[in-house]
């Protein structure tokens, strides 16, 4: 089968997906995927990813990260970077990979670590860093 392209001719891959964002043969019932492209507010897009992480699941919300990231403000573009990237990797953790999901949360904790004396959108920049670099659970991003 031809790779799935979107109006403009990039690549899309219109696959179903589990709810770790793992591929599904077609015609198989998936999880909805999150819509891209979406414009929210940072408080939108924080309130949304905090949602998913709470439902167990981390793929979608770097998908709603990812999109901050990518229609961010240049000054904010690694706070959502390293969001996203914490997202990744719980989604790595979920699905077995331990070494690969430990290397992109401790990257996110980095990226974010520059926000932590000014945290933007009352995120608790500090919080999720502590728990990224001693994993224990879902960290929160907002207070």
């Amino acid at each position: 089968m031809d790779r799935d392209r979107d109006t403009t001719g990039r690549a899309r891959n219109a696959r179903p997906r589990d709810g770790l964002g793992r591929p599904l043969p077609y015609g198989s019932s998936g999880v909805e995927r999150q819509p891209e492209g979406i414009p929210r507010t940072p408080a939108e897009s924080l309130a949304e990813a905090q949602q998913l992480l709470d439902d167990g699941l981390p793929f979608h919300a770097h998908e709603v990260l990812e999109d901050a990231w990518k229609t961010a403000p240049e000054e904010e573009r690694e706070l959502w970077r390293g969001l996203a990237q914490v997202a990744v990797g719980l989604t790595h953790a979920a699905r077995g990979n331990t070494s690969g999901a430990a290397a992109l949360i401790k990257r996110g904790a980095d990226n974010i670590g520059p926000y932590e004396a000014h945290p933007p959108h009352g995120i608790d920049i500090a919080g999720v860093r502590q728990w990224a670099l001693a994993p224990s659970g879902t960290p929160r991003l907002q207070v």
